[in-house]
This record gives structure tokens, C-alpha cells and sequence, in this order.
């Protein structure tokens, strides 16, 4: 059986696994880079049990990869939002989705496409534009649902 942690290898990979290798952490973190920010949405587009959000959440937030925001008093409720942290983590989902992309999905039926906010190029595997060439970070895409998305897709429920 596999242990749950990886405290006796010195290892930056293992280490960052301890914060977000966990699959249902990378799927939120995933879901909060196209924009599902709130606890109840990002619940239903994960179909993840509630309390397995709340303690991956709690574990992103205390590792100060997302911050809890309060967007509503009465009741209260929270966002989640991506720290400086959170968006260095762009560059891995990216080459992520682009494996799947390439490997999974096949060219042309890809779930979501990922353009350069300032040109509307396509990213390439590695984050570079391939209109413009430009090497851009999270703050500079733009998602949007691509000819392999889905019903449930989250950026085809967001108006």
C-alpha cells in the first residue's frame, strides 16, 4: 500500500505533491482558473461531495495557493480566488491540459481552447502565443469552451 505522504523524500516534485497532487485539488484549481470561483458551483461542476471540497479548499487556502473571499454578508459566503502563489501554478495545468489535448482528447475535439487576451492567439504546449509569440502567464489568457466541449463544460453554464 502506498503511504499517504511523501515526508522522507527530498524532493521539490514531492513536495509540491503534498500541496496539489491530489486530483480533486488539481480539478479545483482547474475550475478556479476559468473563473468558478464559488463554493456551490464549483461543487456542482466537480459532482464532488461537499466535504471533500471543503478540505481540499481548506488545504489550497492554508498552503496560500487560494484565497477565501467574502462576496455576500447575510448569509455569508465565500470565493475563492487564485493568490500569486495560486497563478504560478498556471504553467503546469497548462502543460497538463495540453498533454491531454494532444494525447486524450486528439487535435480538433479539445475541451477548451486558451487564447492571448491581448493578440487572440492559441497557446502553444509550452504557454507561447503562436500568433504573436509571446510567452504569457495566467493573467493574460482568455478560456473558452473548445469543439470537444461538453454539456457541463464549465464555461458553457457561465453566461
Amino acid at each position: 500500500m502506498l503511504k499517504r505522504t511523501y515526508d522522507d523524500q527530498v524532493c521539490s516534485i514531492a513536495s509540491t505533491l503534498e500541496v496539489v497532487g491530489e486530483r480533486w485539488s488539481l480539478l479545483v484549481l482547474r475550475d478556479v482558473f476559468l473563473g468558478v470561483s464559488r463554493f456551490d458551483d464549483l461543487q456542482r461542476d466537480l459532482g464532488i461531495a461537499r466535504n471533500v471540497l471543503r478540505d481540499r479548499l481548506n488545504l489550497l487556502v492554508g498552503e496560500d495557493v487560494l484565497e477565501r473571499v467574502r462576496y455576500q454578508e447575510r448569509p455569508e459566503r465565500f470565493e475563492y480566488r487564485l493568490t500569486d502563489k495560486g497563478r504560478d501554478l498556471w504553467p503546469v495545468l497548462h502543460a497538463l491540459m495540453s498533454w491531454g489535448d494532444r494525447h486524450v482528447s486528439g487535435a480538433g475535439n479539445e475541451p477548451t481552447i486558451v487564447e492571448h487576451r491581448e493578440c487572440g492567439g492559441r497557446l502553444d504546449g509550452r504557454g507561447r502565443c503562436e500568433r504573436c509569440g509571446a510567452l504569457v502567464d495566467a493573467r493574460d489568457v482568455v478560456a473558452k469552451p473548445g469543439p470537444g466541449a461538453r454539456p457541463g463544460h464549465p464555461l458553457l453554464s457561465r453566461g
